[in-house]
């Protein structure tokens, strides 16, 4: 059951991260565009602003769910320090009482520069998207699919070394660089890269780069091709006639 380690918490995250997340991003959509056809660059700023509200209400989720799902893990780093947390209530309170309130935002500054994942994600999206509906009148399954995958693909291999300093700084057990302590701070991000280089070289910064693929990249074609189906459901059940050209 190792490899389940933190499920629950994980789903926990994943349905707010991504409740907020499409929610923000459809609404601010529906008031600038207003039925008019969008652009690329409208994507972009669409994405980073549903970004930023995101981090900012899930990275205390996220921060839980990092600690839960490392703890028991054995490190031959020597510089992490293990934790022992009952549940997701007995983690916030853990890290509340020992670290203070302000702890459950670790990694706050790479996840606010991370919100050009999904925002790179968006972009490609809706760019192939588009392309593909000039030729085709409606998308098929398959489609949204490979197109969700790939778009997920690029942007996950883009901003994969910030993700895992943002994986570090969330754990939060981890003995900072000792002349600036501040946890998610512009210098410990570059400090943290440059100790992975200085340790594992150039291709350290893309360590575990497969397994981050696999996951994502399913993980993200997949809630696209639901998020797709539901929403011309939805709109079929309402008897509104939903315009696939956006």
């Amino acid at each position: 059951l190792a490899p389940y380690r933190g499920w629950f918490p994980v789903i926990s995250s994943l349905c707010c991260s991504n409740f907020v997340y499409f929610y923000t991003f459809n609404s601010l959509k529906a008031l600038w565009v207003k039925g008019q056809h969008s652009t690329t660059g409208k994507d972009l700023v669409l994405g980073v602003v549903a970004g930023v509200a995101n981090v900012l209400l899930t990275t205390p989720l996220w921060v839980v769910n990092t600690r839960l799902k490392l703890q028991g893990a054995k490190f031959r780093n020597e510089d992490i320090v293990p934790t022992n947390y009952k549940g997701i209530i007995d983690a916030f309170h853990q890290i509340i009482r020992d670290e203070g309130v302000l702890a459950l935002w670790n990694g706050t500054f790479p996840s606010l520069l991370l919100v050009f994942n999904p925002a790179i994600q968006f972009m490609f999206y809706e760019g192939f998207k588009r392309k593909l509906l000039k030729r085709q009148v409606e998308l098929t399954s398959l489609d949204v699919f490979v197109i969700g995958a790939i778009a997920k693909a690029v942007a996950t291999t883009l901003t994969y070394p910030l993700q895992t300093v943002q994986s570090i700084l969330r754990f939060g057990r981890h003995r900072l660089n000792p002349e600036n302590r501040t946890l998610g701070s512009l210098k410990n991000v570059f400090y943290l890269l440059r100790e992975r280089v200085r340790r594992f070289g150039l291709m350290g910064l893309y360590k575990g780069l497969e397994a981050k693929l696999l996951q994502t990249v399913l993980t993200a074609a997949l809630m696209i091709l639901v998020y797709e189906k539901l929403t011309a459901a939805t709109f079929t059940v309402m008897g509104l006639k939903h315009s696939r050209r956006h």
